[in-house]
C-alpha cells in the first residue's frame, strides 16, 4: 500500500494546525515586542534554552542538548551568548566544561517570564475573540492535546529505532504514525 494511502488524515490535520499556530504565536510575540522584537531581543532558539533550563536548573550542557535534541555544539553557542548577555550562570566543571551546571541569573528568569506572559496575552486575547462554540470546543479537547502533547515528547524521548516513522504502532491496536495498526 503506498505511504500516501496509509496516513492518517487527522494527524495530517494537526501538523498543519499546529505549524500555523506556532508561526502565528511568533508572529504575533514579535508583533507584540518592542521594535518587531521577541523578549530581550532573543531568537526563539535562545527563549526555547532558557525555558527549558527554567525547568531543569543545575543541567549540564549535554542533558540540555539532549532535552532540546539539539547538537551539543549548538547549546554550546547558544550558552556563550545566553552567558555574556548576563541570563544564564555557569557553575563548576572547572577542570571539565563538561560537568559545569547552568543556572539562570535574575535577568534570565525576567526573561522567561515575560516570554510566558507574552505567550499567555496573546492566547487569552484570541481566545477572548472566539465564539462560544469554539471556545467550548477547545475546553473540551484540552485532555486529547495534553494527551498528544505526552505521546509527542516520548517520541522525542524514544530510543532512534523507536522513533523512526513507520516503525511506531500503538499498543492498544490503534493506528501509528505510519498508518499500521499492532
Amino acid at each position: 500500500m503506498p505511504a500516501e494511502a496509509r496516513t492518517d488524515p487527522l494527524g495530517l490535520e494537526i501538523a498543519d494546525v499546529v505549524s500555523r499556530r506556532r508561526r502565528a504565536m511568533r508572529r504575533a510575540a514579535r508583533a507584540a515586542g518592542a521594535d518587531g522584537t521577541l523578549p530581550g531581543g532573543l531568537s526563539v532558539a535562545q527563549l526555547e534554552l532558557l525555558s527549558c533550563l527554567a525547568d531543569n536548573p543545575g543541567a549540564r550542557p549535554g542533558q540540555l542538548a539532549r532535552l532540546l535534541r539539539l547538537a551539543p555544539s549548538s547549546v554550546a553557542t547558544l550558552v556563550y551568548g545566553l552567558r555574556r548577555a548576563g541570563l544564564v550562570s555557569r557553575h563548576g566543571g572547572q577542570l571539565d566544561r563538561r560537568t559545569a551546571s547552568l543556572l539562570l541569573t535574575p535577568d534570565g528568569i525576567a526573561v522567561v517570564g515575560r516570554w510566558q506572559e507574552v505567550n499567555e496575552r496573546i492566547l487569552q486575547a484570541a481566545i477572548t475573540a472566539l465564539g462560544p462554540a469554539s471556545r467550548g470546543a477547545l475546553d473540551a479537547a484540552l485532555p486529547g492535546l495534553r494527551e498528544l502533547t505526552g505521546a509527542v515528547d516520548a517520541l522525542a524521548d524514544a530510543p532512534e529505532a523507536d522513533r523512526a516513522v513507520g516503525n511506531a504502532a500503538d499498543p492498544r491496536g490503534r493506528a501509528g504514525p505510519d498508518g499500521l495498526t499492532s
